[in-house]
């Protein structure tokens, strides 16, 4: 099944839930699921942990990186927040198709701060929410509301890929 599942990219805000709808997603597809946290540089993770939010030079190498996993069969976990951001992605693998997880500011807030252990603090996610792009009409994707249990969230993602990509 994973030889013919298109690469998914698990996308939004910090606290938004990317990584445990994509190690569900993963597990609902039969895929390789890979964290983008875990491509971070040092010098990315040193400057996050010290809430320095990353400029666009920070992220084309870790961008690069991303792109590079983004193999078929594989879910990636990558916030994704703009545009051109996706399109690197994109140029590494056409076929991506984006699942953009939303949750309201407050609920993201509540996120963030139960957390422990994350080298993104809460004080950085509202540089995240201002960067933050929405899929384009010609962005292959969906928007998924990540309100409800991680289960349900991980379906509706699930049901949300094209017909013939499952």
């Amino acid at each position: 099944m994973t030889d013919r599942l298109r690469p998914i990219v698990v996308m939004g805000v910090s606290a938004v839930g990317k990584t445990t709808i994509g190690i569900a997603l993963a597990r609902l597809t039969h895929g390789r699921f890979v964290d983008a946290d875990d491509l971070h540089g040092e010098a990315n993770v040193a400057k996050m942990t010290a809430g320095v939010p990353l400029e666009d030079a920070d992220r084309w190498p870790w961008l690069d990186r991303v792109g590079a996993a983004l193999e078929p069969g594989t879910v990636v976990a990558c916030s994704a927040l703009k545009r051109v951001y996706r399109d690197v992605l994109r140029r590494h693998a056409p076929e991506v198709f984006f699942v953009h997880l939303h949750v309201d500011a407050a609920e993201l807030i509540e996120r963030a701060s139960e957390r422990d252990g994350h080298f993104m603090p809460p004080a950085l996610l509202q540089s995240q929410l201002d960067a933050l792009e929405p899929l384009g009409q010609d962005e292959a994707g969906a928007v998924i509301d990540a309100d409800d249990r991680p289960e349900e969230v991980a379906a509706r993602s699930l049901a949300s890929l094209p017909t013939g990509a499952r």
